[in-house]
């Protein structure tokens, strides 16, 4: 027992900076990317301690760190509707600009983060800039929007789909 403590103890450090850095990556949030990693490491004590060993414990570790990213994203996507390039009444620029903790620090990124969309935003054609505005920030439904503009709502979801790919493109540096 005390070997295995020894093991798992020697694995925990050679592997945690690697491991954070890998789940910082998809986790934009810093609590949340500290749980997937305590829960990864929960996981590798529970299956250690198995009497069948583990092989390849580096490559375990990552595939139960990807299990874990996608099961806190499909969480938040039942809480908040994050499927941003299909479904008509997502709203990404809100789930980009929503704030778990307020605090000064986190209002003044924000407030940096809306400067810089609003910047992306001037970048963008017309028609995708008005079709993105419609929808992410004044709420209108595709089918609303498609009724004012006589546009269809495919052309409008492409549209749409573009602005958000280039937001993303010109956002992940701060993103």
């Amino acid at each position: 027992m005390a070997q295995q403590d020894s093991v798992i103890t020697e694995t925990f450090n050679k592997e945690k900076a690697r491991l954070r850095n890998f789940i910082r990556k998809s986790v934009p949030n810093t609590g949340d990317a500290e749980d997937i990693l305590q829960d990864v490491f929960y996981e590798f004590v529970s299956a250690y301690r198995l009497p069948e060993p583990l092989e390849q414990v580096g490559a375990w570790l990552y595939q139960v760190a990807r299990n874990r990213i996608i099961d806190r994203f499909r969480k938040q996507k039942q809480e908040v509707n994050l499927d941003h390039d299909e479904d008509e009444d997502s709203l990404w620029l809100e789930s980009i600009l929503s704030i778990e903790h307020e605090t000064p620090a986190t209002l003044y990124e924000k407030k940096q983060l809306v400067e810089q969309v609003v910047a992306a935003l001037n970048q963008l054609p017309v028609e995708q800039r008005q079709v993105f505005i419609a929808h992410e920030l004044d709420g209108k439904s595709f089918k609303q929007i498609a009724a004012e503009t006589d546009v269809s709502i495919n052309t409008l979801l492409a549209r749409k789909r573009y602005a958000v790919s280039f937001l993303r493109e010109q956002l992940q540096p701060s993103y």
